[in-house]
C-alpha cells in the first residue's frame, strides 16, 4: 500500500500547510498515540531543533498524545540522534523528532524511532496513516496521559556522545572548528569536543528560530572553509540542523563529505567488517577505492533507512551517504552526526595524521548534481522522454560515468546526477536531463 503523508525520512512539509500545521499535527499526535497504545505501550519522547514552529507543534504533538493517553517526555532542542538515545536509556516506547533537518526554517517535519532508537517500520507508518484518517476519540479523563519535561537530557547526551570517543589521547593541542548550524547541536558540540580538551571555535550556534541552515552548517561549508582557514584550525566539522549529519573540512579548507568520511572508517583498524554501505549518489572513487582495501562495497537507494537495512542484513558496521548521513553501527543505532565525527577524530589522533592525508587513497571522480524545483508529481521511470534521455547519455558515456535521475523524498525536487572521467565530458550530458526535465514537470 502506498503512503500518503510519510516520505524517506518521517513527514515534512512547509509549515501552516497540509500536515504541517497545529490542527492536523494535533490529530497525527493522538493517530501516533493510538497506534501506541494498540502495541500495549504507554510513552513517548518528544525533542525538536530551533526553527521557531518547533514551539507551535510540540504544543500540538503534546496535547495528541495526551489525548489518546500516552505519557509525554519534552527534551526540548535536542539533536535527532540524542532522541534517538534517550528513547532506549528511558525505556520509552517510541521517540518522536519536530526537524526537517536540512530544510530551511519555514519547513518543518516529524520524525519517529522505535523503542530502540531506530527509524519505524513501513508497517507502522501505515498504521498510524490509518489512524489518522479516523475521527479523534480522547480516553476518558482518568486515562489521560502525563507531560514532563527532561531537565538533564543535554547532558546526559553529551556524557555518551564523548564515551564513544575511543581514543587514548585527548585532544589537547587540536584546535577545530565547529558548525552548528544554528541548529539543535549547538548547545551539545561545542561542550563535547571541549570536554575531551580541544580547542573549540564555534560558529552557527546563535540560534534564533529563522536562521537555522542559513548560510551555514552541513549544507551550505563556506563559511567553515573560510573560518578554518583564517584560524589556521587542524580541521572543521559541520552538521545540518538537527545533527543527524555531519560534513569535514581539513585544514586546507577542502572539503571531506560523507564518501571521504566513509572510506577514512572503512580504512581503520578499527574496521572489523568486510565491507561498507553507500548509495546511488556515492562517488565510483569512493568504490573503487573501498575496493582496493580489499572490502565489499554495496549501493542502496539514496535514504540512510535504507543504509541501515543493508548494514544489518550483512552485519556491517559503516555506511554513508555523500551528504552526510553516517552510520558507525557500533556505537550509536541510527545515523549521528557528532559521534561520526569523533570516530573520525579518534583515527586522526590516534595515527597521528592530518584529515587530508587519510582521505589520499580516494580519486574522486567530478560530478555535477544539479537540484531542479518541480510543480508535477513525479515517476521519472514511467516517462519515455526521461528514459530514452537517460539511455542516450549512458550510450553515449560508454561504460566511462554514471547517470542518476531521481525525486528528493523530502522535497519537491528532481535531482540529476552525471559522474564520469572529466567534468568537459559530463556537463553537457547534464545540460541535456535538466532540460528534458524541466520540459517534462515544470
Amino acid at each position: 500500500m502506498e503512503k500518503k503523508y510519510f516520505g524517506t525520512d518521517g513527514i515534512r512539509g512547509h509549515v501552516g500547510k497540509g500536515i504541517i500545521s497545529p490542527d492536523k499535527v494535533l490529530q497525527l499526535g493522538w493517530a501516533t498515540g493510538r497506534v501506541i497504545k494498540t502495541h500495549g505501550e504507554s510513552s513517548v519522547m518528544i525533542g525538536k531543533d530551533t526553527r521557531i514552529s518547533g514551539y507551535m507543534l510540540e504544543s500540538a504533538l503534546e496535547a495528541g498524545f495526551i489525548a489518546a493517553g500516552v505519557d509525554v517526555y519534552l527534551l526540548g532542542p535536542m539533536p535527532t540522534p540524542a532522541v534517538a538515545y534517550l528513547t532506549q536509556t528511558f525505556h520509552a516506547d517510541a521517540g518522536i523528532v519536530i526537524s526537517a533537518s536540512h530544510n530551511p526554517h519555514y519547513d518543518n517535519g516529524i520524525k519517529y524511532f522505535s523503542a530502540k532508537g531506530k527509524k519505524i517500520t513501513d508497517e507502522i507508518e501505515l498504521e498510524v496513516e490509518k489512524a489518522f484518517d479516523a475521527p479523534m476519540e480522547v480516553v476518558s479523563s482518568s486515562d489521560l496521559g502525563r507531560a514532563k519535561r527532561v531537565a538533564d537530557a543535554p547532558g546526559r547526551y553529551i556524557e555518551f556522545c564523548k564515551s564513544t570517543y575511543d581514543c587514548a589521547v585527548n585532544l589537547s593541542g587540536y584546535k577545530i572548528v565547529l558548525d552548528c548550524a544554528n541548529g539543535a547541536t549547538y548547545h551539545i558540540a561545542p561542550e563535547v569536543f571541549k570536554e575531551l580538551g580541544a580547542e573549540v571555535v564555534a560558529i552557527g550556534v546563535s540560534p534564533d528560530g529563522i536562521n537555522i541552515n542559513s548560510g551555514c552548517g552541513a549544507t551550505d561549508l563556506a563559511l567553515l572553509q573560510k573560518t578554518v582557514v583564517v584560524e589556521k584550525a587542524d580541521f572543521g566539522v559541520a552538521f545540518d540542523g538537527d545533527g543527524d549529519r555531519v560534513m569535514m573540512v581539513d585544514h586546507e579548507g577542502e572539503v571531506v563529505d560523507g564518501d571521504g568520511i566513509l572510506y577514512i572508517l572503512a580504512s581503520s583498524t578499527k574496521n572489523s567488517s568486510k565491507g561498507v554501505v553507500g548509495t546511488l549518489m556515492s562517488n565510483l572513487g569512493l568504490e573503487l577505492a573501498i575496493k582496493d582495501l580489499g572490502l565489499d562495497f554495496m549501493r542502496t537507494d539514496v535514504g540512510d533507512r535504507y543504509v541501515m537495512q543493508a548494514l544489518v542484513e550483512k552485519g556491517w558496521l559503516y555506511g554513508a551517504e555523500p551528504s552526510g548521513h553516517v552510520l558507525c553501527l557500533d556505537k550509536a543505532s541510527t545515523g549521528d552526526g557528532i559521534i561520526a565525527s569523533l570516530q573520525v577524530v579518534s583515527i586522526i589522533v590516534e595515527q597521528n595524521k592530518t584529515l587530508k592525508s587519510l582521505c589520499d587513497g580516494v580519486t574522486r571522480y567530478p560530478q555535477i548534481l544539479k537540484n531542479i524545483k518541480v510543480t508535477k508529481k513525479i515517476d521519472l521511470s514511467k516517462n519515455f522522454n526521461i528514459q530514452k534521455a537517460i539511455h542516450f547519455v549512458e550510450q553515449e558515456m560508454n561504460g566511462r560515468g554514471r547517470v542518476l535521475l531521481r525525486a528528493s523524498g523530502t522535497e519537491p525536487l528532481v535531482r540529476v546526477m552525471v559522474e564520469g572521467e572529466t567534468v568537459e565530458l559530463i556537463k553537457p550530458h547534464v545540460e541535456l536531463l535538466v532540460k528534458i526535465v524541466e520540459s517534462e514537470f515544470c
